[in-house]
């Protein structure tokens, strides 16, 4: 028992000297022992090699002494230069003192890619971060365009003389152009780019490849972003250097940063469609956005000049375009005799430009002052807005604008009631009242003046006067975007970007942004390239729509292939005409030409340019027919499916096609009435040849039949005989109606 009572004391007195061990003390235990290996480790890794960091000491004083030399020589050199160049200087030398100051403050050995970037306890954090360091930089001065030379500015003056005189359309092309390379050789840049453009297009100058691609690529070393476009123009197209689809991409990307119109154009089209590069709206719309914000900046409350497209395929066959010499000199004897109808005609021809027309206010102010005369309404509300912008020697002058638009609005017409409105929304010449603008441009709005839709829809948008509304924005900008206006089509366009009032869409954004582009000046030489097919040009005609289909524009695209098509066209080997023509036809299809369409289904169909497909063909008609109604397609699917070439054969329905090709356009009665004659005919011959009539004459063979051929004649004058009481019927019925009327 005392040797019981012994064993206790013992266990008690071992307990109460030692500390109690359980699984939490073992964990800390663990822990504090790894942490002491783990600082070992560190200790042991930061101690670095004395050469390394002696020589990562030297590198970075050698980088900061050739930095500072740099800035020293660039100070030294740039004496000589304007006072802003200094400011710039300066600021490098004071970010180079601040870069240094920080680098020496990196330049101990605890600055290494090994170690931790852990404080000490004792240790001071830095005093100056690099966001610091750039807060406390000063601004950059505002950039100003360098002061031109005095020679450099009469040929400044001699340029802008030049090409206001071209965005008027004059007729005088040849004294502009001389004007403009008068200003290029005394070293005016934009008129270089000009020049070299103008012997591209052989405009007031002869065509002259080697020239224009001297300049561009002279301009091109220099960093300039109009001959970085100029240079991927050529690449594109393989106008004086190979092709290479490549390099166009690389100077478009280069023109299209340096904010070269031309080339976010060409490469925002190629993104849009995915032409040589991957599909991205994102992009393209990007990229249309800044050539739209600056066709909106420079758009005139007028709309600027009319732009006319006109496929060389549709005036060919249906007529149209351009009026005749000899229609304007009728309509300039009408309204000399007192036609008010010719009067207000000739004046918004000439207001607006286009169609032949030189755009000339003043000779649009002589004819709307003839009219006015007469109290026309029309001629009072454009007066108005003559009077309001101004321009061509007219002074602008708000009394008398406010004066014609209050006459025509009195009178009941929209535009004048939309000059009303504008004048008081901006309160010229009246004070500011935005209750009677909204009253005026309601009133001119309810009357489908686009100008009325676009004002009310912009004071919705912003709300001014009226609650702030996107729906009703965006309402009156769609109605006023039907007409073409280039404003509501921008402010559409932006709403669909942002989805304001509307489904955000990038598509349908971009959509309208191209439109807003292709409204822009450089529009004029679609109506410069038709000039100068008209003048019996295909070279000259070719070559400015070639630049515009590049940019994206269909018309143009349609028109370069019509040429090649031609072959009236004779810049490319001819193995390389139906090649370059399919190319065109096919992108001009993907914008919707139906035109175009039915040309890519003849390609194939013909084996023009690419192996032929009789499948890929009919799949054109098919898309030509069923989503463009296009009758021509309609018809060639009926052939196709008649002979059974790339369809089946089957002839009720090429029967069935021919119907359609004839309700769809009323060119294709008398073809699909042939077609079916024709059709009936070997129809009603098939059906004679299984029977025993048939069967006049037997040869030795007896499987070889003779058919008798008159009877097959006879057959097609009856059904001829048809075709002729099938297109005299519609007639008949119609006088008929007539007579019981």
């Amino acid at each position: 028992m005392d040797r019981y009572k012994l064993l206790v004391l013992v266990l008690c007195f071992s307990l109460t000297t030692t500390d109690p061990v359980g699984p939490e003390s073992r964990r800390d235990s663990e822990k504090n022992e790894e942490d002491d290996v783990s600082n070992e480790v560190e200790e042991t890794k930061g101690k670095p090699d004395s050469e390394y960091i002696k020589e990562l000491t030297d590198a970075m004083n050698k980088e900061i002494l050739t930095l500072q030399e740099y800035a020293d020589a660039m100070k030294s050199q740039s004496s000589k230069d304007e006072t802003n160049k200094e400011s710039h200087l300066e600021q490098m030398a004071y970010t180079l003192k601040l870069l240094q100051k920080s680098l020496k403050k990196h330049s101990e050995p605890t600055w290494l890619p090994n170690q931790k970037a852990e404080l000490s306890v004792n240790e001071k954090p830095l005093e100056e971060n690099p966001q610091d360091i750039l807060n406390s930089l000063p601004p950059l001065p505002e950039e100003t365009e360098p002061e031109l030379t005095p020679e450099l500015k009469e040929a400044k003056e001699l340029y802008d003389a030049a090409v206001a005189k071209l965005d008027r359309r004059t007729l005088d092309v040849d004294a502009s152009i001389l004007q403009i390379k008068q200003a290029a050789e005394v070293g005016y840049v934009p008129a270089k780019i000009k020049l070299a453009w103008s012997y591209l297009y052989g405009e007031g100058v002869e065509i002259d490849f080697e020239k224009a691609k001297s300049i561009f690529e002279e301009l091109a070393a220099e960093g300039n972003a109009d001959a970085h476009a100029g240079m991927g123009f050529l690449y594109a197209t393989g106008i004086g250097v190979p092709v290479s689809q490549a390099k166009a991409v690389v100077h478009y990307t280069i023109g299209a940063i340096g904010d070269s119109s031309y080339a976010q154009m060409a490469l925002a089209y190629r993104y849009w469609s995915g032409h040589t590069v991957q599909s991205s709206c994102p992009k393209a719309m990007d990229l249309y956005m800044k050539v739209a914000a600056k066709v909106a900046s420079k758009m005139t409350l007028n709309g600027g000049p009319a732009i006319h497209r006109t496929r060389l395929i549709d005036e060919v066959e249906g007529g149209g375009g351009a009026l005749d010499t000899d229609l304007i000199e009728y309509y300039q004897l009408l309204a000399e005799k007192g036609d008010v109808q010719a009067q207000v005609g000739l004046g918004q021809l000439h207001f607006q430009g286009g169609r032949g027309v030189t755009l000339d206010i003043n000779k649009a102010y002589h004819y709307f002052q003839q009219a006015a005369k007469t109290g026309n309404a029309v001629a009072h509300a454009f007066l108005g807005k003559i009077y309001l912008e101004g321009g061509d020697g007219i002074v602008a002058d708000n009394d008398t604008a406010f004066k014609y638009f209050k006459k025509a609005a009195e009178l009941n017409n929209p535009v004048g009631q939309s000059g009303l409105g504008l004048m008081y929304l901006q309160g010229r010449g009246v004070p500011k009242d935005t209750t009677a603008a909204f009253k005026y441009f309601t009133m001119a709005a309810n009357q489908g003046w686009v100008e009325g839709q676009f004002h009310l829809g912009f004071m919705y948008f912003g709300g001014i006067g009226v609650r702030r509304d996107f729906k009703q924005a965006n309402k009156y900008f769609s109605h006023a975007s039907q007409s073409g206006h280039v404003l509501a089509l921008h402010q559409l366009a932006l709403m669909h970007a942002h989805g304001l009032g509307v489904l955000k869409s990038c598509t349908t954004a971009v959509e309208l942004l191209k439109s807003v582009c292709e409204r822009g000046r450089w529009g004029a030489r679609l109506q410069a390239a038709h000039g100068a097919w008209r003048a019996h040009s295909p070279h000259r005609a070719f070559l400015q729509y070639a630049a515009l289909a590049e940019r994206g524009y269909e018309v143009a695209q349609t028109n370069a292939a019509y040429l090649l098509d031609n072959g009236d066209v004779r810049l490319f080997p001819e193995a390389e005409r139906h090649v370059r023509a399919l190319q065109l036809w096919g992108r001009a299809a993907t914008q919707g030409c139906s035109a175009a369409r039915v040309k890519l289904g003849d390609y194939h169909y013909y084996g023009l340019g690419t192996p032929q497909d009789l499948e890929a063909a009919a799949h054109h008609y098919r898309i030509a027919s069923e989503q463009l109604h296009n009758a021509q397609a309609t018809f060639n699917l009926g052939y196709m499916h008649e002979r059974g070439l790339g369809l089946a054969k089957d002839a009720h329905l090429a029967k069935r096609c021919y119907d359609l090709a004839a309700d769809t356009a009323p060119d294709a009665r008398l073809p699909a009435a042939l077609a079916l004659a024709a059709l009936h005919t070997r129809l009603a011959l098939q059906d004679l040849a299984t029977s025993p009539l048939a069967m006049i004459f037997i040869t030795g063979d007896e499987s070889a039949l003779l058919y008798n051929w008159d009877l097959y004649v006879i057959t097609t004058l009856l059904g001829m005989l048809g075709v002729v009481m099938y297109m005299r019927r519609p007639q008949q019925q119609q006088q008929q109606q007539q007579a019981a009327n």
